[in-house]
């Protein structure tokens, strides 16, 4: 059985009454889970849920989150989980592009969904989870009630079929559906045991977002897989997380590197008794020496692992080795069980230690390719091995080195920002001739993006009406938070604009 969706069974009949979810007040054990997510499949069943299909995700962090997702993939089909902080007309793409004829949507979002049916005519079932009556909607604690007793057998899938689909912004204006199959998951989750020592006496504290590989791979499915318990808070924040792994005696966590600062700067922390917490999870952006010096030094007894992964590798390729936290300090680790890491040149061909190169990675939890997009999806390969445009290298002892990201791409909070996307937008602007974006350093999110634009002559735009105009289109954190207007762009002489030479002036540089 290579259906994901069967770990809760096992669980159910091996450990029924243990405590497995926690959000605010209330707790789900296992037996209550099973029951819940057989009555949510029976839901999603009746309504014309298939194996194959794929049912769409708009929920912050919560238990119908888990409840949904173990649902979906019980019937044999897979779960699209959407950033919930993406602008409405990006949540219309993913649905569109997706094919998705099912969306489980927080009451927050069903007026931009609704707004969109229009446009979307194979969107044919939509569930909402909150209060209130919306037109058109399945409350979902009333499908939930009225299937309460049913039993749905876990469809016995191939270990290739899709679990998942999640959209990751790459270096194109649209993002891209990574295809991660059951066999991904599962190899990326024993990897993480192994790793980790995994077991039932792990308590996961899920503070980053459920739509990201980061919480939702790099310990909470992967505990959940173990048999350990999930407690989860709605959105990040640094005090109450803290209380949190307190309460609940968390062992590990996983905390973007934006998180971490956060974290770093509560009083409370040094107060706190968090002697249950055995790891931190980290990755998502190159960490700052200084950060990682200061977290070592706060919490001497918890094994800080930062990593190396990405969305289409289920997160978690490499990890720093406990051992290695100080005399290692930079480098993202070694690659996880089964996992294959190297550094080639532009053909993938090897290159020697100490040399700069594009990380290429291969092994189980790899995906498959992009959905719908058979191109990306060729170009995405060498050999087997996944391309994944980051740039390293590795030392004389196999550490793997972050010497910088793919192109034109910006990372602020943990989130994926593709150049491209924002720069789609700014041409939408009548007044804009011109425009390239690039990553302007942030003490808080550690990036954000700077728009250069060349206006129209005689165009009055100023920064605050690009960012205005921006965040109607693109989901808030994409606005350039820093617009200059140039007379020209620097190109090369084919006409390429040269980003190297915007991401070194003043403006990027010293404000």
């Amino acid at each position: 059985m290579e259906n994901f969706a069967s770990t809760l069974d096992y669980h159910a009949d091996r450990r029924p009454d243990k405590v497995v979810l926690t959000h605010l007040d209330s707790t789900l054990t296992n037996v209550e889970l099973l029951g819940r997510v057989n009555a949510v499949a029976a839901g999603l069943k009746e309504s014309g849920v298939q194996q194959g299909d794929i049912v769409a995700m708009l929920l912050p962090n919560c238990l119908e989150f888990l409840e949904v997702a173990y649902a979906v993939n019980r019937l044999g089909a897979a779960f699209l989980p959407i950033n919930i902080r993406l602008a409405p007309a990006e949540w219309e793409y993913i649905l569109a592009n997706s094919g998705a004829a099912t969306v489980v949507s927080d009451a927050d979002f069903v007026p931009h969904v609704d707004a969109a049916l229009p446009r979307l005519p194979g969107l044919a079932t939509k569930v909402v989870v909150g209060d209130g009556t919306h037109v058109g909607w399945v409350r979902y604690d009333d499908l939930v009630l009225s299937h309460l007793g049913a039993r749905i057998p876990v469809v016995d899938v191939d270990g290739d079929s899709l679990q998942r689909l999640m959209y990751t912004s790459g270096t194109t204006s649209r993002p891209k559906g990574v295809c991660i199959s059951h066999r991904n998951v599962m190899a990326k989750n024993f990897a993480l045991m192994i790793e980790f020592g995994l077991s039932d006496h792990d308590v996961t504290a899920v503070a980053g977002p459920l739509y990201h590989v980061g919480a939702l791979d790099m310990g909470g499915l992967a505990t959940l897989h173990a048999g350990g318990s999930l407690v989860l808070q709605r959105r990040f924040d640094a005090p109450t997380l803290i209380g949190l792994m307190e309460r609940h005696r968390a062992t590990t966590v996983w905390l973007a590197p934006a998180m971490v600062n956060a974290l770093l700067q509560e009083e409370s922390l040094g107060d706190a008794d968090l002697t249950s917490l055995r790891a931190i999870l980290s990755g998502g952006e190159k960490m700052p020496e200084a950060r990682l010096k200061q977290i070592l030094d706060t919490l001497p007894h918890v094994r800080f692992a930062d990593a190396y992964g990405l969305t289409e590798t289920v997160s978690s390729d490499t990890f720093v080795p406990r051992e290695f936290m100080h005399a290692k300090l930079g480098s993202v680790g070694k690659p996880i069980p089964h996992h294959q890491v190297r550094i080639g040149d532009h053909d993938g061909m090897d290159l020697p230690s100490g040399t700069v190169g594009e990380i290429l990675v291969r092994g189980p939890k790899v995906f498959s390719g992009y959905w719908r997009d058979a191109k990306a999806t060729l170009d995405a390969f060498v050999d087997g091995w996944f391309r994944t445009g980051d740039l390293g290298r590795m030392d004389e002892d196999g550490f793997l080195y972050i010497e910088d990201r793919k192109k034109d791409m910006i990372v602020s909070g943990g989130e994926n920002i593709a150049s491209p996307e924002v720069e789609r937008v700014l041409y939408e602007h009548p007044d804009i001739l011109e425009a390239a974006v690039v990553a302007h350093p942030d003490d808080k999110w550690g990036e954000v993006p700077h728009a250069f634009i060349v206006v129209r002559p005689g165009s009055a735009l100023t920064a605050t009406e690009v960012r205005d105009f921006c965040r109607t289109r693109l989901a808030k954190f994409k606005a350039p938070a820093y617009t200059t207007i140039v007379e020209q762009l620097p190109r090369t002489a084919s006409g390429k604009v040269v980003k190297r030479d915007l991401r070194t002036m003043p403006e990027v540089q010293g404000s």
